[in-house]
């Protein structure tokens, strides 16, 4: 087993590269540092304009596929049905979807937009202001994040039980890239480069804000220290139910953590101004819709400025990154949908779920600093990861309120690397369904490291860098998969509608009862 891990050339190039990020940022902080930021301004100041091009043209390309006739085209045989209920398959896309960015940026990103308005003819700290907020972080977490998880989750689905291939991305590829083992191997080489540093994003915002939450609420010291121990916890508890096959503890733990966020969704609805939430939510859904185009393709030649960069441009490559580890597993309970159903499921359902998150979490910061002058967005402004844990303070059984977010934290960092590693293992032994153990622990131990790594070299900065950098080319790679679905469509059988047969078997006894007539006469 370790021999045909060892003889893999994706595993061995894409674990080298992690590997040699690691052991440069771990030796040479400060150069790491340095390097890391000139690749980020140059990749922000010369391609800013290709990530927003390119997400609007899947959004675009998504919902032209839902309404055309390859809508009807079931991923799987076109007699099978969906493996799993309507209900339970929305509710694994909403695990899927409310990881733990969204815990991390559901208060954050409101106030900070309240706090520093994205536009500068909208004065800050004004009821404009959070209106303006709230529309904004809507248009973040909505179906422009989703659109990047579909068309890779349909891709792969497609390909999987359909033309009953492998999950990797380079046999998706194949009708533009073809089959040459190096052009393969380098489309999976970026994947796993992508997705491993979209996780550890992820992972380092997790833990960050854990800091944030047990040095707020407890006391504990805002240290590098005590975000490697939060590491180490994670760590341990991802790969004992890696290298114990604990599949059925990891389970009861992602059930756990859903009751967790719900419980602690529901409290703050109730306990917070929930009228204000609601009008709020309906408001911002409104904004959203009308701003849509405008919001998806806004950059600043005229005025300057770095707001849709440190933003919009950060959430694209975030979600970019992220895309081969959600659209994997969005691919693997899809079987059964239809195009049209996965397509409508998946662009609407979960990002209407993150927009009420952020109305419920996001709404009541905004309501205490608007009619209780509560400061949260000053607050905000100076340390990002307290945002949540500030905005419990104000309601009643906070210290339980807060202790619960903690917990959620944790057991998100979990679950959510525990998945990872699997993918990272699949996506670098063939696609394999069952990675060995051994695969699963040298990604898991790469993962903790390269994320430790980023948050010793620059926090929160050098976590955007990494998704940044790392899904540029990833991003030609989402474009080149619809090219290639495209391809793999034109030798599609479209499936004929009951009605159409029965307007057949109609106009047929016609013809016939036609045919009669001149016969007789």
């Amino acid at each position: 087993m370790h021999n045909k891990i060892l003889k893999n050339p994706v595993f061995i190039i894409a674990s080298g590269i992690i590997l040699l990020l690691v052991v440069i940022g771990a030796i040479l902080p400060e150069q790491f540092k340095n390097v890391a930021n000139s690749v980020y301004h140059m990749t922000t100041d010369y391609f800013s304009w290709f990530y927003l091009l390119a997400v609007f043209s899947i959004v675009i390309f998504l919902f032209g596929l839902a309404i055309s006739k390859y809508g009807t085209i079931r991923l799987g045989s076109q007699e099978g049905r969906p493996e799993f209920s309507f209900l339970t398959w929305i509710s694994m896309l909403f695990s899927a979807g409310l990881g733990v960015g969204l815990v991390f940026w559901g208060v954050a990103e409101p106030m900070s937009h309240y706090f520093s308005s994205p536009f500068s003819s909208t004065e800050s700290l004004t009821a404009d202001a959070a209106r303006l907020a709230m529309g904004y972080a809507f248009f973040h977490w909505g179906l422009s994040q989703w659109s990047v998880y579909a068309i890779l989750g349909l891709v792969m689905a497609y390909v999987q039980f359909n033309k009953k291939r492998d999950l990797l991305i380079s046999t998706a590829l194949e009708p533009v890239a073809g089959t040459n083992r190096a052009v393969k191997g380098i489309v999976d080489i970026l994947a796993v480069i992508a997705t491993i540093m979209g996780v550890a994003t992820s992972i380092g915002l997790g833990v960050l804000q854990a800091n944030g939450g047990l040095s707020f609420v407890f006391g504990l010291p805002d240290t590098f220290l005590l975000q490697v121990m939060i590491i180490a916890i994670m760590f341990i508890g991802y790969m004992v139910s890696a290298t114990t096959g604990l599949q059925k503890g990891m389970k009861i733990l992602s059930n756990v953590n859903m009751a967790l966020a719900i419980i602690l969704l529901l409290f703050v609805f109730i306990t917070g101004p929930t009228v204000f939430i609601l009008e709020t939510f309906t408001l911002a859904i409104g904004d959203y819709i009308s701003n849509f185009i405008q919001y998806s393709l806004r950059m600043q030649p005229y005025v300057g400025g770095t707001w849709v960069k440190d933003w919009t441009i950060f959430y694209w490559a975030w979600a970019i990154a992220w895309s081969p580890f959600v659209g994997s597993f969005i691919a693997r309970v899809s079987k059964g949908r239809t195009i049209r159903e996965f397509i409508i499921g998946v662009l609407i359902i979960p990002p209407l779920i993150a927009c009420f998150w952020i109305a419920v979490f996001g709404g009541t910061a905004l309501w205490l600093d608007l009619q209780k002058n509560a400061q949260i967005a000053q607050t905000v402004s100076n340390d990002v990861t307290v945002a949540l844990f500030q905005m419990l303070e104000h309601l009643p059984l906070s210290m339980i309120a807060s202790a619960l977010g903690i917990l959620l934290i944790f057991i998100f960092l979990i679950t959510s690397a525990d998945s990872a590693t699997f993918i990272m293992a699949s996506m670098t032994t063939k696609g394999s369904l069952n990675p060995s153990v051994w695969s699963k622990l040298i990604w898991g131990v790469l993962m903790a490291a390269i994320s430790g790594v980023l948050l010793y070299t620059g926090g929160l900065e050098a976590l955007q860098t990494a998704s940044l950098i790392a899904a540029l080319p990833f991003t030609v790679i989402l474009l080149l998969l619809m090219i290639a679905f495209i391809k793999m469509m034109k030798n599609e059988i479209i499936p004929v509608k009951k009605k159409d047969i029965q307007r057949l078997k109609i106009a047929r006894k016609h013809i016939e009862k036609e045919a009669k007539a001149k016969n007789k006469n």
